[in-house]
């Protein structure tokens, strides 16, 4: 089965591609405009499924289908409203609603394994789309926390964000002023709320924000360390196999 990932964010679309591998398939390549799509379909067979974004950095991607005669069936990931969801849910596989859950990813790929057909009948699709969407909603991330402190409640926006880190099996909040708070969550569910443009997870223990970064230094077996202005618990340390994915994310 051949799978491809149109996603603009690349950070947002390795995620995706690491989910849909732990479901046993095999995504072969990652685009990320209008203009690269076109591009590789003009070049390549077409795959089975497409995940597919809606908005990418330079235009709409319902020009890659105006282009191309896209053949494949297509799994949506998208942070529109269910109203413009339900006029192209008729034809499309499914859609995903961003941040993408695990569980609602494997519904998708199980509806189309189930789906023993053709490619569904895009342009209806698309045409319906294009229409509803004319104001399309912008993507949404996590802004502020609420914690609970005693009998009351902190408020602490994203912006005052230094890192998240685990520890003890608890999930911290630390911040520029170097207040640490317990969070009733994990790394994981964080890593599927924050913005990948701006959070990285660099470790099983940490997710830094691009914002904090004071420094990057060399570290051992081909690691590096980041330096925040004010965490000094512990190292905190770019895993190996994530290290070029961190370059790439730095830009």
């Amino acid at each position: 089965m051949n799978i491809i990932i149109i996603e603009d964010e690349k950070p947002a679309a390795r995620l995706l591609q690491r989910k849909v591998e732990k479901l046993g398939l095999q995504v072969s390549t990652l685009l990320h405009s209008v203009e690269e799509a076109i591009h590789w379909f003009s070049q390549h067979d077409h795959p089975d499924l497409i995940f597919l974004d809606i908005q990418l950095s330079d235009g709409l991607s319902f020009e890659i289908f105006e282009t191309i005669d896209i053949k494949s069936a297509v799994i949506f990931t998208t942070a529109y409203d269910e109203y413009a969801l339900r006029a192209f849910k008729l034809n499309s596989i499914d859609y995903l609603l961003k941040p993408i859950d695990k569980d609602d990813l494997e519904t998708a790929v199980n509806k189309f394994k189930a789906r023993n057909i053709g490619a569904p009948n895009l342009s209806l699709d698309f045409e319906m789309i294009k229409k509803m969407l004319v104001n399309p909603v912008e993507r949404s991330y996590k802004k502020r926390f609420t914690i609970k402190m005693g009998q009351q409640l902190k408020m602490v926006n994203i912006e005052e964000v230094e890192c998240f880190f685990s520890e003890n099996k608890g999930t911290y909040l630390h911040t520029f002023e170097n207040r640490d708070y317990l969070l009733d969550t994990t790394l994981e569910q964080l890593e599927t709320e924050l913005d990948p443009t701006a959070f990285y997870r660099v470790s099983r223990k940490f997710i830094v924000p691009l914002a904090a970064i004071k420094e990057i230094q060399l570290y051992s077996n081909s690691r590096l360390k980041v330096i925040l202005p004010t965490y000094k618990d512990d190292e905190v340390i770019v895993a190996r196999e994530r290290v070029n994915d961190f370059k790439e994310w730095l830009g």
